[in-house]
C-alpha cells in the first residue's frame, strides 16, 4: 500500500480524435469526473477544435467540429463541477491531422511521415502559434496550456534537418530543444500568466547538461508518460531526479485508463490501468523533496494517432477511469476500494465484461436513477457483447471462410449480388458446425427489443453509428 497521491491536480484526459462524444453526452461525462475524484481536464481537441480561416481546413469531416459555443459550454462545466480545463496542442509530432493535409504537407519533416513537422523556417512556427492562438483566445481565464511534442519520428531524415544536423553541435536532440524553445518562448511572449506542459520521451536520453542549457529551464513542466502495469519505479524516480537537478523540478506524471493496451482493443480491463496507477504511486512516494509533482493526467487515448482505428470508446472504459481516480484517492486497490467504485457506478464488478447487466434497463428502453453515474453503460454492455460474440471460435472459422470471403462480402450483400447456390453452401457448412450455438451468444438475438433504447445511446457519439450498422 502506498499513500494517497500527493496534493495535486488528477486530470481526465479527453483525446477527442476519434469517436468524440456528441456535446449533451459529454457534458454528463463531465459532472461523473467530478464525482469520481477527478479536478480537472486535459482536452486534446485536435480536429474538433472550431479553428476558422486559413485553418479551417484542420476542422474535422464528415461529422463538424464542436461549435465555439460547445467549447464555450465544456468549459462551462467543468468550472461548475470544479474542474480546471487544460487545452493539449500538438505543435511537432502527432500533427496528421494537420499535415495530411495537401496544403500544409510541405511542412512535413519527410513526405512519408503526416506526423512530424519540419521545425525550419518560420512557416512551421507561424502555424503552430496561430493554432494555439485561436485556442487560447477561446478558452479564457484559463493557466495552464499543453504543447504536446512526444513522438517526433523521423525528426533530422528531412532535406532541410541533415542540413542543419551538419552546421550545428548537438545533433537531432539540440534541433528538438530548438523547436520546442521557440514555441514555448512564443506562447509565455504572448501569454506570460500561462504554465507550459509537454510530454518529456524525447527529453529522457538527453544529459543533464543539455537539459539545463536547453533554454526550457523555468519555461516548461514536463509531463512524464508511461503506462506499463509493470513501470519500472526506480528507472522513473531517477528520470524525475535527472530533471529536477537539471533545473526542471516542476513535473506531471501521465497514467492511462484506456487506449494504451494495443492498437485495436475494444474493451478496457480495469485491472491493468489500476497496476499502472499502483506504479505512479509508488514513484511519487519514493521521489525526493526536490522533485515537485503537479499532478497527474489519466490518459484516455481514442487512438494510437489520427490514422490509426479505434480503441475502447469511453462509456465501455469508465469503469477503468473509476477505480483509476479511487485507487489515487485510497493509495491502494483492494476491496474496500473496489466497492466503492461499483457502489458509485452500480455496478457488480469494475471489470465492464463481467459486471451484471442491467437488464432492467435493457428491457424496458429506459435509463434507471441508478445509471446516472454510468452513462452510455447500455452501449458499453453491447460493445462487450459484439466483442464476446466475434471472438466466438466458430465466427473466427467462417472469418475464413472461402464462400463467405469469394462471394458474401460487405458489398455483395450491400448490392444484394449474392449467388443462392452459394447460399445453400453456407447454410449447410453452418449447420455442420452446428452454426446455431453462435445466434445464441449474439447481441442480435435480442435487437428487435432493444433497438430503440440502443439507437438512444449510440447517438451520443459522432462515431458510434456504425456499431448499429453492424447488429441490424
Amino acid at each position: 500500500m502506498s499513500p494517497p497521491w500527493p496534493e495535486g491536480k488528477k486530470l481526465v484526459h479527453l483525446d477527442l480524435k476519434g469517436a468524440p462524444p456528441r456535446i449533451e453526452y459529454l457534458l454528463k461525462l463531465i459532472g461523473v469526473f467530478a464525482e469520481l475524484g477527478a479536478d480537472g481536464l486535459l482536452v486534446e481537441y485536435e480536429d474538433m477544435f472550431p479553428y476558422e480561416g486559413e485553418l479551417k481546413v484542420l476542422q474535422a469531416s464528415p461529422h463538424s467540429a464542436y461549435s465555439r459555443e460547445e467549447v464555450l459550454s465544456i468549459q462551462e462545466a467543468a468550472v461548475a463541477a470544479g474542474m480546471e480545463v487544460i487545452p493539449l496542442i500538438q505543435t511537432f509530432g502527432h500533427m496528421e491531422f494537420v499535415l495530411k493535409h495537401d496544403a500544409l504537407s510541405a511542412l512535413r519533416e519527410v513526405p512519408h511521415c503526416l506526423g512530424t513537422l519540419s521545425p525550419h523556417g518560420e512557416r512551421p512556427l507561424q502555424l503552430v502559434t496561430e493554432m494555439v492562438r485561436q485556442v487560447v483566445e477561446l478558452h479564457p481565464g484559463i493557466t495552464t496550456l499543453h504543447i504536446g511534442a512526444d513522438e517526433v519520428y523521423l525528426l533530422g531524415e528531412g532535406e532541410q534537418s541533415r542540413k542543419w544536423l551538419e552546421s550545428h553541435d548537438g545533433g537531432v536532440a539540440q534541433l528538438f530543444l530548438s523547436h520546442v524553445t521557440r514555441v514555448a518562448q512564443a506562447v509565455k511572449t504572448a501569454w506570460p500568466q500561462l504554465s507550459i506542459l509537454m510530454w518529456d520521451d524525447m527529453m529522457r536520453d538527453m544529459s543533464e547538461d543539455t537539459l539545463r542549457d536547453s533554454g526550457l529551464v523555468g519555461l516548461v513542466q514536463p509531463m512524464l508518460w508511461d503506462y506499463n502495469p509493470h513501470l519500472d519505479v526506480d528507472k522513473t524516480v531517477s528520470l524525475l531526479e535527472k530533471y529536477s537537478r537539471a533545473g526542471l523540478a516542476e513535473v506531471w506524471a501521465a497514467s492511462s485508463f484506456k487506449g494504451s493496451s494495443s492498437v485495436h482493443t475494444s474493451v478496457s480491463c480495469s485491472q491493468r490501468h489500476v497496476d499502472n496507477t499502483v506504479q505512479w504511486l509508488r514513484v511519487a512516494e519514493a521521489a525526493s523533496a526536490g522533485v515537485h509533482i503537479r499532478g497527474v493526467a489519466l490518459t484516455g487515448w481514442q487512438r494510437y494517432d489520427h490514422l490509426s482505428v479505434l480503441c475502447e470508446l469511453l462509456p465501455v472504459a469508465l469503469p477503468s477511469l473509476a477505480s483509476c481516480l479511487q485507487t489515487l484517492v485510497d493509495g491502494k486497490f483492494d476491496a474496500e476500494t473496489q466497492s466503492r467504485v461499483t457502489l458509485k457506478l452500480g455496478i457488480s464488478s469494475v471489470e465492464v465484461e463481467t459486471m451484471e447487466k442491467y437488464q432492467d434497463c435493457v428491457f424496458s428502453y429506459r435509463v434507471s436513477k441508478d445509471t446516472a453515474m454510468f452513462p452510455g453503460r447500455l452501449l458499453a454492455e453491447l460493445i462487450v457483447d459484439l466483442n464476446s460474440f466475434l471472438n466466438l471460435e466458430d465466427v473466427r472459422y467462417f472469418e475464413q471462410n472461402m464462400f463467405l470471403r469469394g462471394w458474401f462480402s460487405p458489398y455483395q450483400r450491400r448490392t444484394k449480388m449474392v449467388n443462392p447456390l452459394i447460399v445453400l453452401q453456407i447454410q449447410n457448412q453452418a449447420t455442420a458446425k452446428n452454426i446455431h450455438r453462435v445466434r445464441q451468444h449474439s447481441p442480435w438475438s435480442h435487437i428487435n427489443m432493444r433497438a430503440e433504447g440502443d439507437k438512444k445511446y449510440v447517438s451520443l457519439t459522432k462515431d458510434y453509428a456504425h456499431i448499429i450498422h453492424l447488429i441490424k
